[in-house]
């Protein structure tokens, strides 16, 4: 079967890591989640002081840029490759909330975006890949076979994260976690490098009624189509 690129964009908390997970599992294709990218990025710039809730010094980022390392680790336990920077496990630093309150900033920054593109498409330049964040269909794979683009009203996404954490025992109210995605929709839409959109020629897909058995069924029967054509 011919192997193909699959680009997963859409707004935060949709789900989209999950899905790409379950059809990289089922096609045996690489799965790289860039949003662990860019928030591995924001926890560099929080530890080193870059980044807090009164300021964010972009040039002190855009000097240490060369320092960040970033790397995917195959966990066999798990079925995915977990983030490592610079040498360390960071996989569950950086799902907190703290780290999603500053990652769309840090995000904005041109030269973040630029470095993190360059190392997205190079994990993808052999194909048989599923990637998932705010701009790949759009700007770092805008030739992919397949592109998808998930949404869910931001009420619904706020419910699913604010329960995700909950069993992750952190102490946050819904009110705050709706708050920080209402957020994030504002600075991924209206940023002037890469904003959030949907391509052209992808399929949207709202999954505010979907559970995750529906929605992987609906794409699957995407990705068959588009394999028999390819």
């Amino acid at each position: 079967m011919k192997k193909i690129t699959i680009a997963i964009d859409g707004f935060s908390s949709t789900g989209k890591s999950t899905l790409a997970k379950q059809l990289a599992k089922e096609l045996e294709y690489v799965y790289v989640d860039t949003g662990a990218m860019y928030r591995a990025v924001a926890l560099y710039a929080m530890k080193n002081g870059y980044i807090n809730a009164d300021s964010f010094d972009k040039e002190k980022l855009v000097a240490s840029l060369p320092s960040i390392q970033l790397v995917f680790q195959f966990n066999a336990e798990l079925g995915f490759g977990e983030m490592f920077l610079n040498g360390e496990n960071v996989e569950k630093e950086i799902r907190t909330i703290e780290v999603s309150s500053f990652v769309s900033k840090v995000a904005e920054v041109s030269q973040v975006r630029s470095k993190l593109v360059e190392q997205q498409q190079e994990m993808g330049k052999n194909k048989g890949i599923v990637m998932d964040g705010r701009d790949i269909g759009t700007v770092v794979f805008p030739d992919a076979e397949l592109k998808v683009f998930m949404t869910a009203s931001a009420s619904t996404r706020a419910q699913r994260r604010f329960d995700e954490l909950q069993q992750k025992g952190d102490d946050v109210s819904y009110e705050e976690v709706l708050k920080n995605v209402e957020e994030r929709d504002y600075i991924d839409t209206h940023r002037e490098d890469s904003p959030l959109v949907i391509a052209d020629d992808a399929v949207e897909i709202d999954n505010s009624y979907l559970n995750k058995e529906e929605q992987f069924a609906a794409v699957m029967e995407l990705v068959n189509d588009v394999v028999k054509t390819a």
